[in-house]
């Protein structure tokens, strides 16, 4: 990080071909939300199973998908609070 100005002028500047986003400032992610989005998703494919269903394969594909997204995400927390032992 930048203490000063004049390391801040020195710092290489970024090609908007490069990164077309970085004309704009942005040039990071939503963690936070890709998490959210996923745990949504889980319970959002769960409930998808309510329904009319006159067989079972369509519940059974719906949780194991939902159970590969929740094993992803919990790894992935698991992973980010670890990271720094590393």
């Amino acid at each position: 990080m930048a203490r000063n100005t004049r390391e801040l002028a020195q710092r290489p500047a970024v090609d908007p071909q490069d990164e077309p986003s970085a004309e704009w400032g942005w040039h990071g992610g939503f963690p936070k939300g890709m998490v959210i989005a996923g745990w949504v998703s889980v319970f959002i494919l769960l409930a998808m199973i309510i329904g009319n269903h006159t067989g079972r394969v369509e519940n059974l594909w719906l949780i194991g998908i939902a159970l590969v997204m929740a094993l992803g995400l919990v790894l992935h927390s698991v992973r980010k609070r670890t990271a720094w032992r590393r």
